[in-house]
């Protein structure tokens, strides 16, 4: 099928998406919730463009394309919408670590007034592995989605409450250690804010000690079983201080387990290596 982005044809098969076409055209259209293993969430709304004959602005990641369509994604009407959007986000939640493109529209969060309501709160350290830091959570789904049906299948957390009181929670809200959790990790590898982060980069962060600068990637084997899990190790002062995995590498997909996720790292002061059990 053939439609039209920003004025440009492009040539699709049957089943792609309105962002999928917005690739196509080279226009990279800016998107919060989205993760391309993942059903879109629609929970942003950051990805939305005009459609020419529809009566509101569509969601690109999950509105399928159609034959003859005609696509804007940089109307006044787009951009005001993404404005509004990075403001409401912003004065609410802390983005520092994220990478919402505020200054390119212009996005003004303070005109809120510095009475605008905030999920501000202290970061959760229940373990040893990773933490929970949900001033910086804006519910893109993506820890949910990958706790779930579309990775882990543990489901040791989803979305409690509603509206401005809506949260990722665990059961009864209770500490991670008690919780299903297995320490897998993948819903930290998803975050796109840092609300999720591994102990030892939250450490180094709040001593001043994080240096991206004299940092470097070494991509290795996991060796712990014999599935052959590709790990991406990031190395400061020749210490592990973060573990991924690319969602490109047709074993892991970016998943990992707890072994893969956390045993190249060395353990918290005081803790005992035993990476095939769950911290207490």
């Amino acid at each position: 099928m053939k439609l039209a982005v920003d004025g440009r044809e492009v040539e699709l098969a049957s089943g792609a998406s309105v962002r999928d076409a917005c690739l196509a055209a080279g226009v990279d259209v800016p998107t919060l919730c989205f993760n391309d293993g993942f059903t879109p969430a629609n929970a942003c709304r950051l990805c939305v463009v005009e459609l020419e004959g529809a009566r509101t602005l569509v969601a690109s990641c999950s509105r399928v394309a159609e034959e003859g369509m005609r696509v804007s994604t940089s109307s006044e009407r787009v951009r005001q919408s993404r404005r509004l959007v990075l403001e409401l986000l912003a004065s609410s939640v802390d983005v520092s670590l994220s990478s919402l493109p505020l200054a390119e529209y212009g996005a003004d969060p303070g005109r809120f007034g510095p009475e605008a309501a905030t999920v501000a709160q202290p970061a959760k350290v229940d373990n040893p592995l990773y933490v929970r830091d949900y001033s910086k959570c804006v519910l893109c789904y993506r820890c949910v989605q990958a706790c779930g049906t579309e990775a882990q299948n543990t489901f040791a957390i989803w979305v409690s409450g509603r509206g401005f009181e809506a949260r990722i929670a665990t059961e009864y809200d209770a500490p991670l250690p008690d919780s299903a959790c297995v320490y897998c990790g993948n819903c930290v590898q998803v975050c796109p804010t840092g609300a999720l982060m591994f102990k030892s980069e939250f450490d180094l962060r709040s001593a001043d000690g994080w240096d991206e600068s004299g940092q470097h990637t070494t991509t290795t084997i996991c060796p712990y079983c014999g599935v052959g899990c590709s790990l991406d190790l990031l190395v400061q002062d020749n210490r592990v201080v973060r573990v991924t995995s690319s969602p490109a590498h047709d074993i892991t997909r970016g998943n990992l387990c707890i072994k893969g996720r956390f045993a190249t790292q060395e353990p918290a002061a005081g803790a005992k290596r035993s990476p095939a059990r769950r911290p207490s």
